[in-house]
């Protein structure tokens, strides 16, 4: 009798560790199409990226990680406001999915945005953003952000330059105050080249579960690689501030990135928890999670750097 029962108890851990991995399965579905459109560019037929196996068994460790973040979190009433700002298809949805996978939306949830209303147009311009971040315990993680006034709409001419120069001036006291506040600010900038870029919208071209990501928005985005460039170059260097630098994530390899950009926000947490326990002052304020710095450099894909005086090329 307690031999059948172990057997069922067995028997379903199983069934529910194949089903969280069907559910990771899912989500890579996007990713695992790339071969049936690969030949839309003939220098991407053959893509470089990491071992399905080692991806696999360090998310769900990365993700094992965050669940303890999440405990923590709560536990020290912590405010965390993550920010994911980059180019168009870089990456940013898929990272956010990853990391609020398992988590309680309740604690950790996603800000995004839509275009302001006529009313949000005549207000302060960080006012409908501040109603966003959280509360002691909660996680916010902001998909595009107020950095959108020194991308997207200067590049678009949605704002004026008096417009541009007034944000950038104001941004670092803006955030400066966040962190006064209590709140734990996080910067990445998702980076990707002007052909793999290319690739990418071309694969929401003809891929029609992807269609929906493509808007007249993002293919006028495609012409003006270069305005996008020079206005992401300036915004570096004027809003990367020691209370909240910002993080490079190279992302022209999907997995690699997703997994790197965890284990940074896993790594930072590391300081955290110290910080805690002795009083002793630290950058990031987030909690100490095991393993998680040593990890870094034995899986050797961190992409993620401070901007050289925020003299940074490419994406």
């Amino acid at each position: 009798m307690g031999g059948d029962s172990e057997r069922r108890t067995r028997n379903e851990i199983r069934r529910e560790l194949i089903d969280s991995v069907d559910e990771e399965l899912e989500m890579e579905l996007d990713d695992a199409r790339a071969a049936e459109f690969a030949e839309l560019i003939e220098h991407k037929a053959a893509r470089d990226t990491i071992d399905r196996n080692l991806y696999f068994n360090e998310l769900f460790r990365l993700q094992g990680e965050l669940v303890k973040l999440q405990d923590w979190v709560v536990n020290q009433k912590l405010k965390i406001v993550v920010i994911f700002e980059g180019r168009d298809a870089a990456g940013k949805g898929g990272v956010i999915k990853r990391i609020t996978q398992r988590l309680n939306p309740r604690i950790c949830r996603i800000a995004a945005l839509p275009a302001p209303s006529e009313r949000e147009r005549t207000q302060w311009y960080f006012q409908r953003y501040v109603s966003h971040l959280p509360a002691g315990g909660e996680i916010v993680l902001f998909d595009r952000s107020w950095y959108n006034r020194a991308g997207v709409e200067r590049v678009m001419g949605f704002c004026t330059d008096e417009d541009v120069e007034e944000f950038l001036r104001t941004v670092p006291e803006f955030e400066r105050m966040l962190v006064r506040s209590g709140i734990v600010l996080i910067k990445y900038w998702f980076s990707i080249t002007d052909d793999e870029q290319h690739f990418r919208f071309m694969m929401r071209v003809h891929d029609p579960l992807k269609q929906w990501k493509l808007s007249p928005m993002d293919l006028e985005s495609r012409r003006r690689w270069e305005a996008y460039t020079k206005a992401k170059e300036a915004m570096l260097e004027r809003t990367d501030v020691a209370e909240a630098r910002w993080w490079i994530v190279e992302a022209d390899d999907k997995k690699r990135a997703r997994l790197n950009c965890i284990q940074h926000f896993l790594s930072s947490g590391g300081r955290a928890r110290a910080h805690r326990a002795t009083g002793a002052r630290t950058q990031s304020g987030l909690p100490a999670l095991s393993g998680a710095e040593e990890n870094v450099r034995a899986f050797s894909l961190l992409a993620i750097a401070r901007p050289p005086s925020c003299a940074c090329g490419g994406g």
